[in-house]
Formats: structure tokens, C-alpha cells, sequence
């Protein structure tokens, strides 16, 4: 939500160890004491279930989801979660962890920060693969977890720098470099005709020709793939 102060998104993948972060700079959750429920902001965001802001459907939104339910399902099918969340305006570094399907959950740990550092929100999470009738991240879903970081590229504003693995995203800085990757398969002079179209702020469209006589389409609502 914080588009103006988010410039980094960093997701990290460890298939062996079975572990995947996520990183991002800008606005932090706030950490403070929830005036209603009485536990800190973190901890209700990531660990309690139905709570979100994302209800009024009169309210024009750049944002997804609803009910806050993304973050807690990734508690939920998860063996281990935790959250860091560095909150300058509050001066606060906070940290917690859950584990046991969100069915245990930790002391939170909260440490001083600096006024003037680099606010940012971290998850880091183990899925619990026998919920998925898995034994390992397979090829397949990393494959997956990777296209989902090439779309976060694609669909971010141009000053948000994209990291997997450590690797900052090259040539990617908007939707119109992230539509190239789907024509690399062309050789020199196969490459089909493309019309490309920035409409205004909040829609990019481009046509080009099916491979296959039926309709494909690659489509994103607020940066969520449809």
C-alpha cells in the first residue's frame, strides 16, 4: 500500500530447507497495542483470523484480497511463521513467531530502532508440505513462486527494485518490459505483431496473436494474477 516509500521487494526461495521470505521496505505495521482487541498490530494482522481494512466496496482500491485472509493462511499451512516488522515512527523493531499450524504462538520481541532507519515488513515461513500431500517443494511450485516474482516486477512502479534470491530482476521496470518475456521463445523473425497500450494509470492492455487456435490470456487485478 505504501507506494510512494516501497522500493525493494525481496523474495528468497530455499528448497532444501524448505523456508520462503519475504521482504519489503517502506511504511511498516504499525507497532503499538490494538485499542479494540488489546494485542499488538502485528500480531492481529498475521495471527488472528478476519481482521483486515479491506471492506468498503465503495472505495476505489490499487490493492487485493479481503478479510486479511492471505497472510494467516500462510500461518495456517505453515509449520513455522515469523514476522519482523521495524516501525521508526514507533522506534520499535518487532518479532514473532508462530508455529503448529498458527496453533502455537510466541511471546512477541520487541527491540529499539532507529528513528531514522529503513522501515520495512518481513515474513518468513516453512509450509507444512504433508498438507499439501508434498515431501519437498518441488520443482513445479518453486517454478511457480518465481513467476509470481517476475509478475510482482512486471506489475510494481517503476522505483520498486524486484530481488529473488539475492538477484535484483533485470530489465523489468514496467509492464511493458514484463509482456517481453512472453515473446523470447520467438526466434529473429517469428516474433508476432504486438499492440501495446498504457490507457492511463490504472490499465495497460496488449493483443497480440494466439499460438493455438483457442483464446489465451495473462491478466492482472491489482497486481493479482486472474
Amino acid at each position: 500500500r505504501d507506494r510512494r516509500g516501497c522500493t525493494q521487494i525481496k523474495v528468497d526461495i530455499n528448497q532444501a530447507k524448505n523456508q520462503i521470505k519475504v521482504y519489503n521496505n517502506g511504511k511498516s505495521v504499525p507497532v503499538q497495542i490494538h485499542k479494540t482487541h488489546g494485542c499488538y498490530v502485528p500480531e492481529l494482522i498475521f495471527g488472528h483470523l478476519l481482521t483486515s481494512s479491506n471492506y468498503d466496496d465503495s472505495q476505489k482500491k490499487v490493492t487485493g484480497g479481503r478479510n486479511g485472509f492471505g497472510a494467516k493462511l500462510a500461518n495456517v499451512f505453515s509449520k513455522k511463521f515469523e514476522i519482523t516488522c521495524a516501525d521508526a515512527s514507533k522506534k520499535k523493531l518487532y518479532f514473532q513467531q508462530f508455529s503448529k499450524n498458527m496453533g502455537v504462538k510466541g511471546e512477541p520481541k520487541i527491540k529499539d530502532f532507529p528513528a531514522d532507519a529503513i522501515e520495512y515488513t518481513q515474513v518468513m515461513f516453512e509450509p507444512d508440505l504433508s498438507k499439501f500431500k508434498m515431501k519437498t517443494l518441488d520443482d513445479d511450485i518453486v517454478a511457480l513462486m518465481k513467476k509470481r516474482v517476475y509478475d510482482l516486477a512486471g506489475c510494481s512502479p517503476s522505483n520498486v527494485n524486484v530481488y529473488l534470491n539475492g538477484k535484483k530482476i533485470q530489465g523489468i521496470k514496467n509492464f511493458s518490459d514484463y509482456i517481453e518475456l512472453y515473446f523470447r521463445k520467438f526466434g529473429e523473425g517469428q516474433k508476432p505483431t504486438k499492440i501495446y497500450e498504457k490507457v492511463n494509470q490504472r490499465w495497460e492492455v496488449c493483443a497480440t496473436v494466439s499460438e493455438s487456435s483457442s483464446f489465451k490470456q495473462v491478466s492482472f487485478v491489482n497486481s493479482i494474477c486472474t
